[in-house]
């Protein structure tokens, strides 16, 4: 069974840092899409980053580039977001996703989303 558990969400003042963890099982990271979305009180999902394992490319969304970083340990099958800089407009619940098979772009991955999804983790950056 494919599953993702994302953690390393909390309370941070503005200009903090915080590392996001998400652990798959029941699948490998390797050659998959991998991304991190979140989603704010009252407004829409919103894709932050993506990474493909079997070139390891990356991609972010705007508002966060510069700031976070995505990452990927193969042999502890897990996906890391290194948020720095936070703003309180980061505040969201942050998701981690996995398309088994990468077929689509990353800019359609960050738009429509992935076939699996974890549970969010909340981030709240106070001001």
């Amino acid at each position: 069974e494919v599953q993702l558990q994302a953690s390393g969400g909390g309370l941070v003042q503005a200009g903090g840092s915080l590392r996001l963890s998400c652990a798959a099982s029941g699948f490998t990271l390797d050659h998959r899409a991998i991304g991190w979305f979140r989603q704010a009180p009252g407004k829409e999902r919103e894709g932050v980053s993506c990474l493909t394992s079997s070139d390891g490319r990356t991609s972010y969304a705007d508002s966060v580039k510069g700031r976070f970083t995505i990452s990927s340990d193969i042999a502890k099958n897990t996906v890391y977001l290194q948020m720095n800089s936070l703003r309180p407009e980061d505040t969201a619940v942050y998701y981690c996703a996995a398309d088994l098979v990468e077929t689509k772009s990353h800019t359609w991955y960050l738009q429509h989303g992935m076939d699996y999804w974890g549970k969010g983790t909340l981030v709240t950056v106070s001001s």
